[in-house]
């Protein structure tokens, strides 16, 4: 993607914190306070079925407990995955008599409620969907929480939902936030502790707003296995680093590792950057088909240390030239994750020092490879080949 780079230089040599669309990270503003809910006090790490289901008919309860089994059996909650979340088509096309969501009689034939205890019973917790407009996205026209709001948050309290993903179809063009700080109410009144995902593909610019309404917030729109796409939602998400912090996230979308034909070092670019960007892990592949490759991936815990790092800080660009990247992300414990990410089509040499990344000065620094588990020694460069899209990351630590 084209980026302003001479000007991303010159603000970053002044020590600015710049992701790949300057113009918004100059406009954008630390938020004045976050929701208080106590909640994502870490980037929420989990599965949604949506990218690797759908709405096919295989998406059902059986399914979901399966994920759920799966993540407890191959290591995924052990490395920090929590939510098992339903995407949309999970509900009949209409309301009961009293106004309340009902789940798919064929999909759901015990209720959310029991699949929520069966997940709960294997020490993980439930995400559900809904979009706060009339109707959801899928054009089977299932019932959306506008003008339902504290119904709808009450419903999913009583069947023990933990996380609520809030989609932007069909809103009548009401207020977005109007819309969304309406859920967020709902859910407070609840008691219930639920996160609040807002999906609402950044198009009012939720990065200015979002930060004391949900715990999350879309930056873009869709993600989709393939590089061009990835690319772009990188440049956007990194411009909004600002206003990330514990308990209000930029989101870039969920992950596509497994899914698509993006190459090896492309699914590694992919999971190490919203690492480095502090974004929620919601793995988007079909766990019952998944190759042992992709839980490799997705089990890196070296990596999924920096994404849930209790600082919470977004990592942010400092240098970008020519299709190299250089992304640091500050850390509780003083040292910095420091991604050399390859946008290029060819393998490139990608150099900065520890000083610029923003570590201490110090005699020397010690420099791990968090997918080669290698780790060296430095007097302060800081240099790696990185292949074609792909990405090596560090973690520096002063000595």
């Amino acid at each position: 993607m084209p980026r302003p780079r001479r000007l991303i230089a010159a603000l970053a040599a002044t020590g600015l914190a710049l992701g790949g669309i300057v113009g918004s990270v100059l406009l954008t503003a630390p938020p004045a306070s976050a929701l208080a809910n106590g909640l994502a006090l870490t980037p929420p790490m989990g599965f949604n079925n949506w990218n690797s289901t759908q709405c096919r008919a295989d998406f059902n309860e059986s399914m979901v407990k399966g994920i759920a089994d799966i993540f407890v059996a191959r290591g995924l909650k052990a490395a920090g995955y929590q939510y098992v979340n339903l995407d949309d088509c999970w509900a009949e096309t209409t309301r009961d008599s009293s106004g309340h969501l009902v789940p798919s009689h064929t999909r759901f034939p015990h209720g959310i409620k029991a699949v929520a205890d069966y997940v709960h019973s294997k020490g993980l917790k439930l995400g559900i969907y809904t979009s706060a407009g009339t109707h959801t996205c899928n054009k089977a026209g299932f019932p959306g929480g506008l003008g339902h709001e504290q119904t709808d948050a009450n419903t999913f309290a009583s069947w023990g939902v933990d996380y609520l993903k809030y989609d932007n179809c069909n809103n009548q063009n009401v207020d977005a936030v109007k819309r969304y700080t309406a859920m967020r109410d709902a859910l407070k009144k609840t008691g219930r502790p639920i996160v609040y995902s807002i999906c609402e593909w950044g198009k009012n610019k939720p990065w200015n707003w979002a930060p004391n309404v949900g715990n999350l917030w879309r930056t873009t729109g869709d993600i989709s296995p393939n590089w061009t796409r990835m690319l772009s939602i990188i440049n956007a998400n990194s411009s909004h680093a600002s206003v990330a912090g514990p308990g209000h996230w930029n989101d870039p979308d969920m992950l596509e590792i497994g899914n698509g034909s993006l190459s090896n070092a492309e699914q590694v670019t992919h999971f190490s950057l919203w690492a480095e960007m502090a974004a929620p892990l919601l793995i988007g592949t079909d766990l019952r088909k998944a190759s042992q490759h992709t839980f490799d991936i997705l089990s890196n815990r070296d990596v999924i240390a920096i994404d849930q790092d209790s600082l919470g800080k977004q990592g942010v660009i400092i240098s970008s030239s020519g299709g190299l990247v250089v992304f640091t992300k500050q850390l509780a414990n003083g040292d910095r994750a420091v991604a050399l990410f390859n946008e290029t089509g060819g393998t490139r040499t990608i150099s900065t020092t520890a000083a610029k990344a923003g570590l201490k000065s110090a005699s020397s620094y010690t420099l791990k490879d968090l997918w080669s588990k290698a780790t060296r020694t430095t007097s302060g460069a800081i240099s790696a080949s990185v292949p074609s899209h792909g990405t090596v990351i560090f973690r520096v630590s002063a000595n």
